[in-house]
């Protein structure tokens, strides 16, 4: 009996899905197309023939995507993981936008001296020593305000409301940060559909949230998806440090009257 049990529970966390991806209306395989299971945040990438296999079981969904080509979300059932291979089609983008890659400055930790190491435009982002976000030098958005320090401590409920809501999406989020094969997809897309799908907003609502996190419109519209990624989390970890601040400003008082 407790080895019926172990052998179904093997089989039930160790499933395959196996398949191909295919360029719509041809036999033709897709070369190094994501697919990620967006229930247990596990990726993997195509072979030279398209061919893949990832871990899943029935009821998780994957993303499907190759750029200059329509992604696709797929649900999985008992009957795709009887071992029969899967063949996926796309279908090609009319318009596609060319990727855009961003070179970071390596920078030392001191304020003073980074700052007169930072390239002179207008998009340089510089990260202080001891702070978790990364600020912009040059042309400041509207909603930026006079520091990167005094932004840290912009009260801004619609954050507040958005991340308070969300916990489990930016665990996600966190994990496919961690993750080198993850990581290495996310920095060749730009689609935004991983960020779509965890936090459920659309790409509008994504500018918001980063506008209002203090980064530029050049800066949302060019970064790859890992970068944006990385930008919502450094955003999280200011509200979490603000909301900290404003509780503890809250309890101070009340001790001081007992």
């Amino acid at each position: 009996m407790f080895l019926g049990i172990s052998f179904l529970g093997f089989s039930q966390t160790d499933t395959k899905l196996k398949g191909q991806i295919v360029k719509a209306g041809s036999t033709k395989g897709l070369s190094a197309a994501h697919i990620l299971n967006l229930n247990t945040v596990v990726g993997t990438i195509t072979d030279e023939k398209g061919m893949f296999e990832l871990g899943t079981k029935a009821n998780d969904t994957i993303l499907v995507s190759y750029l200059g080509f329509q992604s696709i979300k797929l649900k999985i059932t008992n009957d795709l993981l009887k071992g029969n291979e899967l063949v996926i089609a796309l279908l090609e983008k009319a318009n596609e936008i060319k990727e855009v890659v961003i070179k970071s400055t390596k920078l030392i930790g001191v304020l003073e001296v980074d700052v007169k190491q930072v390239p002179k435009d207008r998009f340089t982002r510089i990260r202080i020593n001891g702070l978790p976000q990364t600020y912009e030098i040059g042309k400041s958005s509207a909603n930026s305000l006079t520091s990167p320090l005094a932004s840290l401590f912009k009260p801004v409920d619609f954050l507040y409301n958005l991340f308070g809501k969300k916990p489990k999406q930016l665990k996600k989020l966190q994990k496919l940060k961690k993750e080198d094969n993850l990581r290495a997809m996310l920095s060749g897309k730009f689609d935004r559909e991983v960020m779509m799908e965890y936090l459920q907003m659309d790409k509008q609502e994504l500018s918001k949230l980063l506008t209002d996190c203090n980064y530029s419109d050049y800066f949302i519209k060019k970064a790859s998806d890992l970068q944006m990624i990385e930008a919502v989390l450094d955003c999280y970890e200011n509200y979490k440090a603000i909301k900290k601040g404003k509780i503890e400003r809250n309890i101070l008082p009340n001790r001081n009257k007992n």
